[in-house]
């Protein structure tokens, strides 16, 4: 594979050196889908494989599941435990073996980072419904984001300058008792807009105790104070309660059995989260060729979560700033631009964990005190970066060298460890510093007519967690635990053909991670677990994206638009090795958990001059392995969607009314899979025989459909 990235970044490059400049990315009138333009801006500014959704993109199916809106990229996967919530971000076959959360890829909203201080990111109570443009950056993004050897994923909002007062309802109802509502207002003229919204989104869920209870209060707005300067501003109240049905067997599965998890479904398990984002941003011209972009941002996100072996309470705020300053300069044949600034966060979070017996006839009861955790943790999280791209206009050829310091420390005090407070507590407080890490990135960017070829080397890291960065059997700090860290090539074109009408995508890559931190079990302490680094894997891949807009001069068909998504990967593991009861494994030339070898996303969508459209997604996810060994395959899926709806504008009131359909074909699918060293799970009172694994949340096997409408008036 690195062969083959090699001579196709040689090829493209003599053919692109050859060549003149044909005009900027900026100039070019596009012809094609929408989001193009806006996507070929931001993979010349990464310096890597970047994919962006449109509001038309993220309208293809629920707003609100934005995991099957997002897996449909190449490149990209997105796992959920719950109906709307439990989100787990996959990219490049990386962020895939945890069992909670995310981690290792970053998120963001509006320029406001998703993750916390300590690098974990919860998406549940995030409004998906509100986002009107993502982008994802693929691979290690550290020196322009920090932390995270995955990659990034950046939601937006993007304010309508459209002048005058607008209101508009989206309402949508069906399967499995699901209502979903959207009001908003939206105030603009030339020099601001601002827009107040509030969703509400109820569902029984398709599977036992499986029901969700979401309610958002989002306020975006921008103010253009003069030419130079600009003000933005986002608020959010957030409520979101997502039952937890628990793991199936596979045999269930396979069977098309979904009768839940009884040690979840008998303790009406599930995630409450109360939150408050608040986020203040400020654009300004400080000199002709020198800008700067900051933000100021304040988030506290209550959380109370009942699992089938415990009952957790935490509160975590989280406050920080993120500011980039970009000069430029020109010099006759040459421009210089450098993009320099900080990411700077801290959490101060309390959190509380009491474990459960098993009990099945008093669920709730714990183990007492003496079994419970009460820490106040103090996290902090800081990025310096600095970018500079040199460009040689008459040729189109930028070289990008970026490199990034990134520093994290994390203190927790054990608020049970006072003197007799709970008799024979050990003290669990800890300090944990770990050294500056630097992460380079370095890019050959050269644009030929309409393409855009792109060689690029980066890296990235990601700390431990403070959890994880403490050894509870032994009650010692985890001194010996080392950040991951990853190393990645890429070769990558974004190109146009056909006068701008067809657009495609081309990446051949490789990424090296060391010291991959993998979460082991205690021998004969099933409850008791600790974090190590075992070894390193190693991820290559080809990725193809291609799409079309044909418009006719037909009274009735107005535009097709078709497209196709391809991933490939071959992902290893090297030097890798557990602990599995007492005993090293070695898992070395295994095939890396979770990631398919082939995953592919077809789509087709019609659109008529009288205002009816059809809209086909079809996406493919291949077979998986879920233990090291690769002992247990687990069969791949494909699922068929489809939105057929009536879409006009009379004089003022703008009207779409539509009926989707989800998993048409009615294929046996799961959502979401313990891997790793988190297989086989087995938890009191689940029901199942003793020695049979619970590792499978499904997915809905048989074919379901919502039905919607959206007003919109102009006054």
């Amino acid at each position: 594979m690195k062969r083959y990235i090699c001579i196709a970044a040689m090829l493209g490059c003599a053919i692109a050196h050859a060549q003149v400049q044909e005009g900027s990315i900026d100039e070019v009138n596009i012809l094609g889908r929408k989001k193009i333009k806006q996507e070929r801006a931001e993979f010349k500014r990464h310096g890597q494989s970047v994919e962006t959704l449109s509001e038309e993109d993220l309208n293809r199916n629920n707003p609100a599941a934005i995991d099957q809106t997002l897996s449909t990229m190449p490149g990209v996967q997105v796992d959920k435990r719950t109906n709307f919530g439990g989100q787990r971000l996959v990219v490049r076959g990386y962020g895939n073996d945890q069992k909670f959360n995310n981690w290792g890829v970053k998120a963001y909203w509006n320029n406001m980072p998703l993750t916390s201080a300590d690098g974990t990111t919860v998406l549940d109570d995030v409004d998906f419904a509100y986002v009107t443009n993502v982008e994802v950056i693929k691979g290690p993004a550290a020196t322009m984001y920090g932390g995270g050897v995955g990659g990034a994923v950046r939601f937006y909002t993007r304010p309508d300058f459209t002048k005058g007062v607008s209101v508009s309802e989206n309402a949508m109802f069906g399967a499995f008792k699901t209502f979903q509502s959207r009001t908003q207002l939206n105030v603009a003229d030339e020099n601001y807009s601002v827009s107040a919204a509030y969703g509400h989104l109820e569902t029984d869920g398709y599977r036992p105790n499986g029901g969700g209870l979401k309610n958002f209060f989002n306020i975006n707005g921008t103010v253009k104070l003069s030419k130079k300067d600009q003000l933005s501003f986002f608020a959010s109240q957030a409520y979101s309660y997502e039952h937890t049905s628990g793991q199936i067997s596979y045999d269930d599965y396979y069977a098309g059995i979904d009768n839940g998890n009884p040690a979840y479904i008998r303790k009406n398990s599930g995630t409450k989260i109360k939150s408050t984002r608040v986020g203040l941003s400020n654009t300004v011209s400080l000199t002709s060729n020198l800008r700067n972009y900051t933000t100021l941002f304040y988030y506290n996100g209550n959380t109370e979560s009942i699992s089938a072996g415990a009952y957790g309470i935490t509160s975590s705020p989280n406050v920080g700033l993120r500011s980039t300053f970009t000069l430029k300069n020109d010099f006759k044949d040459f421009e210089n631009r450098l993009d320099f600034g900080a990411e700077i966060q801290n959490s101060v979070s309390t959190t509380s964990s009491y474990r459960f017996t098993g009990s099945e006839t008093d669920p709730l009861q714990t183990t007492g005190i003496g079994g419970a955790s009460y820490f106040k943790y103090n996290n902090n999280q800081s990025t310096y970066f600095a970018i500079d791209y040199l460009t040689y206009k008459p040729w189109g050829l930028t070289l990008l060298a970026g490199i990034s310091a990134n520093r994290t420390n994390y203190d927790r005090k054990d608020l049970y460890a006072l003197p007799n407070l709970v008799p024979g507590h050990k003290d669990q407080s800890f300090e944990k510093k770990f050294d500056v890490a630097y992460t380079p990135h370095f890019a050959l960017q050269k644009e030929w007519k309409h393409q855009i070829f792109n060689l690029s080397y980066s890296e990235g890291y990601n700390s431990p967690t403070a959890a994880s960065s403490f050894i509870t059997a032994t009650n010692t700090v985890n001194d010996d635990l080392k950040p991951e860290r990853a190393r990645m090539l890429d070769f990558s074109i974004h190109g146009l053909l056909l006068n701008t009408k067809l657009d495609y995508r081309f990446s051949a890559f490789r990424i090296d991670y060391s010291d991959k931190l993998t979460q082991l079990v205690v021998p004969g302490t099933p409850n008791l677990t600790y974090w190590t680094n075992t070894g390193s894997q190693k991820n290559t891949g080809l990725e193809f994206s291609l799409g079309y807009q044909y418009r006719t001069d037909d009274s009735f068909i107005e535009r097709i638009v078709p497209f196709v998504n391809l991933s490939y990967y071959d992902t290893k593991y090297k030097d890798f090795s557990t602990i599995i009861a007492g005993r090293k494994e070695t898992y070395d030339h295994k095939t890396v958990v979770g990631v398919p070898r082939n995953k592919y996303a077809i789509g087709l969508d019609i659109y008529t001059k009288p205002g009816f459209y059809l809209i086909n997604t079809y996406n493919y996810l291949g077979n998986v392995y879920t233990d090291f060994n690769n002992t247990n395959l687990v069969k791949g899926f494909g699922l068929l969607n489809s939105k057929l709806g009536f879409k006009k504008s009379f004089n003022k009131l703008d009207v779409d009314v539509y009926v989707m359909g989800n998993n048409l074909t009615n294929q046996i699918n799961y959502t979401f899979l313990f891997l790793g060293n988190s297989i086989n799970d087995s938890d009191v009172g689940s029901g199942y025989p003793k020695g049979v694994a619970t590792d499978l949340n499904p997915g809905p096997n048989k074919a379901y459909f919502f039905y919607g409408l959206n007003l919109k008036y102009r006054f």
